[in-house]
């Protein structure tokens, strides 16, 4: 077909691949709703989100990366709009952690539902685990506490995310941790 002003689309690059990506989530996260993320195929994912194949493959590499980014995207957002003061305390730290996943409830029951909070803990760990340059004090200490706030966050979603953030905070505190 012959591009004439009137079959061009006015947004930019910029604009068209934002309008793809954000159906393209939009889709995949309606999806699974309805399915685990091993049934939905990438042609039905690019179908029901009224774009090509060379769109999806423009933006990602696999449906798992879709998830990922979404993820990313809530997390990161949620802790760069945190403070960050040492005279904080971990209890107020770990309510406000937990109120992110009830704020977001919706979306990490999803990943925990279709078997993808693997995801999340991919992140999570990433952004708070040890790091190979670390030095040996540090590292250890920060695989320790990073895997055992995983762990509460994975018995959280194992028991249906029914506690509060303030009953995580008030149980971690009782623990003298």
């Amino acid at each position: 077909m012959k591009q004439t002003a009137k079959n061009v689309s006015p947004m930019s690059n910029e604009g068209r691949n934002t309008y793809v990506v954000e159906h393209i989530t939009d889709t995949i996260l309606t999806l699974l709703k309805e399915k685990p993320l091993t049934d939905i195929s990438i042609s039905e994912l690019c179908d029901k989100a009224g774009v090509g194949r060379v769109s999806f493959y423009r933006n990602y590499e696999s449906k798992e990366d879709i998830i990922r980014n979404k993820t990313e995207q809530i997390f990161h957002d949620w802790v760069s709009s945190c403070e960050i003061k040492d005279d904080i305390p971990l209890s107020q730290k770990l309510k406000d952690l937990f109120g992110h996943f009830e704020k977001n409830r919706d979306f990490y029951k999803l990943l925990s539902d279709r078997g993808l909070i693997y995801i999340f803990k991919d992140i999570f760990m990433d952004d708070y685990g040890a790091k190979p340059e670390d030095e040996m004090f540090m590292a250890y200490t920060k695989a320790y506490f990073a895997s055992v706030l995983y762990g509460w966050i994975e018995v959280w979603f194992m028991r249906g995310m029914r506690d509060s953030a303030e009953d995580i905070a008030a149980l971690f505190q009782s623990q003298g941790l």
